[in-house]
């Protein structure tokens, strides 16, 4: 009987250490997914848009200056770390912008390339011209920020 009894403690301590081991990889998975880079990419060059000077660059609304024009590529867009905004030009002169969180874990997303907004952590690619799901696995397309151009700014509208 002591030798079932050893029998069932031991699986016991398995079955926990298996848990728990599980538990220590499933929350690196996830921390990897909620990590946050500060990159800003588009579908040309590389710019660093300036935010530092709200509702300056000759506007005149006093909205939230967000970026400049000529720093969002027609056909491309930039990713802003703060705030979490996508800017894009689909079309020359269009200007839309979009949460930069992924709505799939929360991810922001790091690039805009070849007409889709993508997240590193999962692989979801998102339209630029609405912010569809163009590849999953995010369930829903991006969340919409109102935005208007004012002089040569991208503004929050």
């Amino acid at each position: 009987m002591d030798q079932q009894k050893q029998s069932l403690e031991r699986r016991a301590l398995l079955r926990g250490m298996g848990v728990a081991g599980a538990a220590v990889a499933g929350g690196a998975v996830l921390a990897a997914c909620g990590s946050s880079d500060s990159t800003v990419t588009s579908g040309g060059s590389s710019p660093t848009p300036d935010t530092s000077t709200p509702g300056g660059g000759g506007g005149s609304s006093g909205a939230e200056a967000l970026v400049s024009t000529a720093d969002v590529p027609e056909g491309g867009g930039v990713v802003l770390s703060d705030p979490e905004v996508v800017v894009t030009q689909p079309k020359a002169g269009e200007f839309v912008a979009f949460s930069s969180i992924c709505t799939h874990q929360g991810c922001p997303v790091n690039e805009v390339a070849n007409g889709t907004i993508n997240c590193p952590c999962h692989g979801s690619r998102f339209s630029i011209e609405d912010g569809s799901v163009v590849a999953g696995p995010a369930p829903a397309p991006l969340p919409p920020v109102p935005v208007a151009v004012d002089g040569g700014e991208v503004v929050r509208a």
